[in-house]
């Protein structure tokens, strides 16, 4: 009698915490973050004009256009399409510093930006180790500002304004150093343009 009492309360508490952690909680949760955090809860996907998704603003993209502000590159090339590594979406390169590898990815990159006129700061050169950071400090944004207002045949002052709108502050307003989000910058760019051209 006593077993099979004890076998009926473990059932018991078995079925309140599948229904408490399996059910209730997760329904909470999504409900809280659809009610509360529809952006966020979503994947904090950015819409395009045509209510097209255009990307993520969690998740870097490669921009090569000089019209385009540049983000950190990617040791994993995520958003390249055909050219992704198929290592998975997240991570670094885990190449020591003395590989000859990461060298010469390093070397080329400042090269490269040298090539524009822009002082190649660490965060335009070297990987963020999630390989995924949509932010770049505001130094590394500035460095590219006189390019993409040339590019783009607009003045410096008509993108600062929306630099420092796009420019996320520290995490709790201690942690970590603020950055720019390039994919909300360069859409609002790009949104920009239109605006001019219909103005026009």
């Amino acid at each position: 009698m006593v077993i099979i009492r004890e076998a009926l309360r473990a059932m018991r508490m078995t079925l309140i915490l599948w229904l408490l952690t399996a059910l209730i909680y997760p329904l909470a949760i999504l409900i809280i973050g659809q009610g509360l955090f529809p952006f966020q809860a979503n994947g904090s996907v950015v819409l395009n004009i045509d209510d097209k998704p255009i990307g993520s603003t969690l998740i870097g993209q490669i921009f090569t256009d000089d019209r385009y502000f540049q983000g950190r590159p990617s040791a994993v090339r995520y958003s390249q399409g055909r050219k992704a590594k198929p290592n998975g979406i997240s991570g670094g390169s885990n190449l020591a510093p003395s590989n000859p590898e990461l060298l010469n990815r390093v070397t080329e990159q400042a090269t490269q930006y040298q090539e524009q006129s822009i002082q190649p700061s660490e965060d335009l050169i070297y990987t963020s180790g999630s390989g995924i950071d949509p932010h770049i400090s505001l130094k590394a944004a500035r460095e590219q500002l006189p390019r993409v207002a040339n590019a783009r045949g607009i003045k410096e002052d008509d993108i600062i304004p929306l630099l420092n709108k796009f420019t996320d502050g520290r995490f709790l307003w201690i942690f970590g150093e603020p950055g720019v989000n390039i994919l909300r910058l360069n859409y609002a760019l790009d949104l920009q343009d239109i605006n001019r051209k219909l103005n026009q």
